[in-house]
């Protein structure tokens, strides 16, 4: 049997699980929900429904992996002990392997766009014009690049190659963020975005799609329901009290998100400023990829000399919260195989990694018929009935007395504690039921 990897420090478990959690639909899918839900009202929502409802859930992720230190697959059969809990982790190891093969095109695109600034700034137009014209060739090497990078990282281990590329590329994704929001705030239009990200209208906060919209982002940007987080805990030192450790994860996601909406939403009113529409003909604000590769390029070009610079730096940045995140999704088949078929961790990866771009190439090939129905498939439908299951598994199949016994370990107090008079009816009765509301909303619009 391979010996399992663990994170050597509390500082590399937070990053990589806040990395994993912060992805490409942190960057562009919160700001532009904040925008068109009422500005700061969407924000507190969602800070109010990340802690009410997705913090829960991670908790659960994170007990179910240390306390049964083995991959989600294993990990359910053992709380359950029959098939039920078994077929549960192959699912979620069939959707995050499907998310990771869309993910890929995405992120391709990403690379493809950074790559095309270097060729703007070498001026070869020819090359610049091909990475950034949408092409079968280009969607399938950019997603194989991707790939491979992603593949890098995660054959290094826990603590040589995920650990230590959260540990370096978190601060690096900060920095990148905290620079680009000091230069955008700069310029003419930059106040009206400020105020359309700041000036709350609180009269949307009883509004039910506002309320459904916050949930969903709080669910899906902290990457739960899939095992991600699960396979993390299994890496958790025993020593480690995991509701602080969650705690803290929970907040660098949402603090990411909040930063991401004070760059995004005022660099669009800046585009806005300069003659670029930034709304759709409903009057809605643009979001998802004509975002990023529509408005926001046109912005970098109308800057003059410095816009390929930023574009460059801004490109890093998403590069980099597409890595962090396809790491994590990687490692969820990645610990499966290297431990339930005793598989050495290099091949098993490779292996892998190559299964999940061959369905990349797959999509890309079939691209009208099958991206919008993977997205759909996995986010939509998959992760918040995945959720639901592993609130059942926490609250209901689970013996308490073996949470507590888990608990006790990085914290002998715990018992005492208000995490463990309030999470364990929470996470039965109170999560079900609003994940449940949450999909028959999603299902129903």
């Amino acid at each position: 049997m391979n010996a399992r990897g663990e994170f050597s420090s509390r500082l590399g478990f937070v990053l990589a699980a806040a990395g994993s959690a912060v992805g490409l639909g942190n960057i562009w899918g919160f700001p532009t929900q904040v925008a068109s839900n009422g500005g700061a009202a969407f924000v507190l929502a969602y800070i109010v429904l990340a802690f009410l409802l997705a913090y829960p859930v991670l908790m659960a992720e994170l007990i179910i992996g240390r306390a049964t230190r083995s991959n989600m697959v294993s990990a359910l059969g053992k709380i359950s002990g029959n098939f039920t809990g078994k077929a549960t982790g192959i699912w979620g190891f069939v959707t995050v392997s499907l998310i990771l093969s869309f993910y890929a095109l995405v992120a391709g695109w990403m690379l493809s766009h950074f790559v095309q600034t270097i060729t703007d700034m070498l001026r070869q137009e020819s090359w610049s014009t091909w990475l950034v014209t949408s092409s079968v060739t280009r969607d399938v090497v950019f997603s194989a690049i991707f790939l491979t990078l992603t593949a890098l990282i995660v054959t290094g281990g826990v603590s040589k190659g995920i650990e230590k590329w959260s540990v370096r590329l978190m601060p690096a994704l900060f920095i990148i963020i905290g620079l680009l929001i000091a230069y955008v705030s700069m310029l003419d239009g930059a106040s009206d975005g400020w105020s359309a990200y700041v000036l709350p209208n609180f009269s949307l906060l009883m509004d039910p799609e506002l309320l459904v919209d916050a949930m969903g982002q709080a669910f899906f940007s902290m990457s739960l329901g899939v095992g991600t987080m699960l396979v993390y805990g299994s890496y958790v030192s025993q020593k480690e009290n995991l509701p602080t450790l969650g705690a803290s994860v929970a907040l660098v996601d949402i603090g990411v998100a909040v930063l991401a909406g004070m760059l995004i939403i005022p660099a669009m009113y800046v585009a806005l400023h300069n003659g670029i529409e930034i709304f759709t003909e409903s009057g809605d604000l643009i979001e998802g990829p004509n975002l990023i590769f529509a408005v926001l390029p046109s912005l970098f070009e109308s800057m003059g000399s410095i816009g390929v610079y930023i574009a460059f730096v801004f490109f890093a940045l998403m590069l980099i919260a597409a890595l962090t995140s396809s790491i994590s999704m990687l490692e969820v088949p990645v610990a499966y195989v290297v431990e339930s078929h005793e598989i050495e961790r290099k091949p098993a990866v490779w292996i892998l990694t190559v299964i999940v771009f061959l369905i990349s190439s797959t999509i890309a090939l079939n691209f009208e018929q099958l991206f919008g129905l993977v997205i759909d498939l996995t986010t939509k439908y998959s992760q918040p009935l995945l959720g639901l299951v592993l609130c059942i598994f926490a609250g209901w199949v689970w013996k308490r007395n073996e949470i507590l016994k888990e608990l006790l370990q990085g914290n002998e107090n715990a018992e005492q504690g208000i995490f463990w008079k309030v999470w364990p009816w929470y996470v039965k009765f109170v999560c079900p039921v609003v994940i449940a509301v949450m999909f028959y909303f999603k299902i129903a619009s």
